[in-house]
């Protein structure tokens, strides 16, 4: 063998192998790889074919483990798995590789590992008196040990023929196996070391699905275009569905990652094809809590920098809702292309962009902004003054910041025009008219106070970048008369010349902006492909914003995306966390409805425990007591989240008294370090944690008394912040990875009937 362009791959499900292996182990693969990059056939290496094997080598790792290498062509190999030497050459006859002919991608399976994890499943769920004698390992091409047949363990999957299976993607060395399964920890046994779409197609199977649901909503979306050919294994990891890595930094990263850094390196093929898509025009992807929104929108700003011609602008903007998720965005996106990727990206939460273009606009300006809160409260002190008692503050600020400055009204007579979809209560003309005097009342009285809301300064910076853009437009006009003459029109007094802001923009928790803030997003980048890529969750909306992008001249139709496979959450979390949302129906930012069918995960855990308590008191006593008998878990890894700010502080306080460090979540982030993280809901957006306690889970808490109140004086109201209720509540419980706690005093919350019926 030759020492020249050796390519070493390493497979994702290799990946999370080797990380269970012990510290020492993993420094001496990073170490055997450059060893083997340099001179696969150096001595030490010990590289040789395994018997019966036409394409899988060994090769040695050091004196205890050994590497499994797929030999794609002369000098292109894949690392399959990491083994221990007496592992390796004992069951030979039970390693088996292929090309899926399905998703045309790469697949190991080693069966004595999968059906040792279904032995030990089957032993964990088998009461100790019952257990009898353990069955034997099957062999190659039979079906794994059954238990007697009984109604009770009846095969799970005896509805689904081998065809079936084979055509929903499923590795056919397994099928004999999956036939015999009769139990759901069995299943999970068998996940675990399945390859990854064989183990959603089975999830997705045992979870009720239809054969066409699990067609569409697992198979479809990873399946390849061409036409497959089996035995090319150098075509197969080239696609999509074989997620490797070959740089030695990458490695590096999925060897030290441990919890997190695998984003960096590994990306489903769902999540990989949006990442790299060229779209000609805005895009959006959705899909649930954990799917890898975030990390698809990172990418994609990786993937653009990518494509940017050298130089020192920073052309992209990475923009989403608040600041403690910019500064989050900022630190991932550090780590995942370093200071010379920051060097190319504007990161900024959107209401600090639009308060910047307004104070380039009015550099004289400097009024204190509020947020809706304050807003509120201004109104209710107006309607003191003037003694209205006929509107409510919260309806009037609703009405101001959503329709009036939401759709850039500039006069009355545009809003007795104006659209007020979803804002429930009918309003007469005359009704209108005393709004809109009610309005200019209230914007005279904060220019006196020397106050503005958040609101005014998104619709401001909006009305300003849509002039910019007009300008832009008209000089674009001029040139081409002109026979295409350069731009040497200046921006008035910046010195700099007239052209849009940013090439691309890319918006994280995109259900959460305002209608001002995409039309300001809008204006700020030309209509070209590739201009705008919007990820969020409708069903996490938590604010008030509901807007129709197409309204607002973001066309996205035919460049929406969902992904549905939870990395976070586990099984048993998601069913209570999606029994929260009950049957509410969501839109999809443009008009039509959204769903999370086929959300799932393959991820499995404990189901989540409630705690009803009788007073805040002996809740906040109990939650302290929970958090003691965890003293294997770092503090930094358990969260609380309640209802009110109030309460984060009094459970703090508790928290003290016990002994035990908190550190309250505002709104840059954890207020320290090495504590409990203590917030309100709210301020959990994009957050997760090892263990999540959500607490003050009670009737009147969530949703609130007044919300309540609306049900028959404003029901469309009503509805809309029922939802919003619901979703902060699942907002809160999806924040779990490994175990969720949700405590309420008195009666609990209507939202968790189903999971206080089901006992869970």
């Amino acid at each position: 063998m030759t020492n020249q362009s050796v390519t070493l791959r390493l497979l994702d499900k290799a990946d999370r192998e080797i990380l269970k292996l012990p510290r020492s182990v993993k420094g001496a693969i990073y170490d055997f790889q450059h060893k083997f990059k340099n001179n696969p056939g150096s001595t030490g290496l010990q590289l040789k074919q395994l018997k019966g094997h036409e394409k899988l080598w060994s090769a040695r790792v050091n004196d205890e483990y050994r590497a499994l290498l797929l030999r794609l062509a002369d000098e292109d190999w894949l690392i399959v798995s990491v083994k221990h030497r007496k592992d390796v050459y004992e069951h030979l006859d039970r390693l088996a590789y292929s090309v899926n002919r399905i998703t045309g991608g790469i697949e190991y399976v080693d069966l004595q590992v999968v059906e040792e994890s279904l032995l030990a499943a089957q032993a964990a769920s088998t009461p100790p008196a019952a257990a009898t004698a353990a069955p034997e390992p099957a062999p190659r091409a039979e079906p794994a040990p059954e238990q007697a047949a009984s109604p009770a363990h009846a095969p799970l999957f005896v509805g689904w023929t081998e065809q079936q299976l084979m055509d929903l993607g499923v590795a056919g060395p397994l099928i004999p196996v999956i036939q015999a399964l009769t139990t759901e920890d069995q299943l999970l046994g068998l996940v675990d070391y399945a390859p990854q779409l064989t183990g959603e197609v089975l999830l997705a199977l045992y979870d009720k699905k239809s054969f066409d649901e699990v067609l569409e909503q697992v198979t479809a979306p990873v399946a390849t275009p061409e036409t497959v050919d089996t035995d090319d294994f150098q075509a197969a990891v080239a696609r999509p569905a074989t997620i490797v890595t070959t740089t030695d930094e990458a490695l590096r990263e999925a060897l030290e990652g441990e919890d997190f850094g695998r984003w960096k390196v590994f990306l489903h093929p769902t999540q990989a094809k949006l990442v790299n898509r060229d779209y000609n025009g805005p895009a959006r992807v959705g899909g649930g809590p954990g799917t890898g929104k975030t990390i698809v929108a990172l990418h994609r700003v990786k993937h653009l920098v990518e494509q940017l011609p050298p130089g020192r602008d920073k052309p992209i903007l990475l923009t989403t809702f608040n600041k403690n998720l910019a500064a989050d965005l900022r630190s991932r996106l550090l780590a995942l292309g370093g200071e010379a990727l920051l060097d190319r990206v504007e990161i900024s939460h959107v209401d600090q962009l639009a308060l910047r273009i307004v104070r380039e606009a009015e550099p004289g300006s400097r009024k204190q902004t509020i947020d809706d809160n304050q807003a509120v409260r201004e109104w209710r002190s107006l309607l003191e003054e003037l003694d209205e008692s006929g509107w409510d503050a919260e309806f009037l600020q609703d009405e101001w910041s959503q329709v009036i400055l939401g759709q850039a009204v500039a006069s009355r007579t545009e809003y007795f025009r104006a659209r007020r979809a979803g804002r429930g209560r009918t309003l007469t003309r005359a009704e209108r008219a005393e709004i809109w005097q009610l309005a200019e009342r209230f914007t005279q009285r904060l220019d006196r106070l020397g106050r503005q809301s958040w609101d005014q300064v998104s619709e401001r910076a909006a009305r300003l970048e849509m002039q910019r853009e007009q300008r832009i437009l008209a000089i674009d006009q001029q040139r081409a008369k002109a026979g295409g003459l350069d731009n040497i029109h200046l921006q008035a007094g910046s010195g700099g010349w007239l052209r849009y802001r940013y090439r691309h923009i890319v918006v994280d928790e995109a259900q959460d902006l305002r209608p001002a803030h995409w039309k300001m997003l809008r204006a700020m980048t030309a209509h070209n492909r590739n201009d705008l890529f919007l990820v969020g969750d409708t069903h996490q909306r938590i604010y008030k914003n509901q807007v129709t992008l197409g309204s607002l001249g973001i066309n996205i139709r035919g460049r929406a995306s969902k992904l549905s496979l939870s990395y976070r959450t586990t099984r048993q979390i998601l069913r209570s966390a999606l029994d929260v949302l009950s049957q509410e129906k969501y839109d999809d930012l443009d008009g039509n409805e959204e769903t999370l069918a086929g959300y799932r995960s393959v991820l499995s855990g404990g189901v989540p425990d409630l705690h009803g308590c009788t007073d805040w008191e002996a809740e906040r006593e109990a939650i302290a007591m929970l958090i003691d008998s965890w003293d294997d878990i770092p503090h930094e890894q358990i969260a609380i989240c309640v209802p009110t700010n109030q309460m984060a502080s009094e459970t703090a306080t508790t928290l003290a008294e016990h002994g035990i460090r908190a550190v309250e979540i505002g709104p840059d982030g954890p207020r320290g370090d090495g504590g409990v993280h203590i917030g309100t809901m709210f301020r959990f957006k994009g957050l997760e944690y090892q263990r999540m306690i959500v607490a003050g889970v009670s009737d009147g808490l969530i949703p609130r008394d007044d919300v309540n109140r609306r049900r028959n004086a404003d029901p469309v109201r009503y509805r809309r912040e029922v939802q919003q209720a619901r979703s902060l509540l699942f907002v809160a419980t999806t924040r779990a990875r490994d175990s969720l706690d949700i405590f309420w005093h008195g009666t609990p919350s209507p939202f968790l009937a189903p999971l206080v019926a089901a006992g869970r």
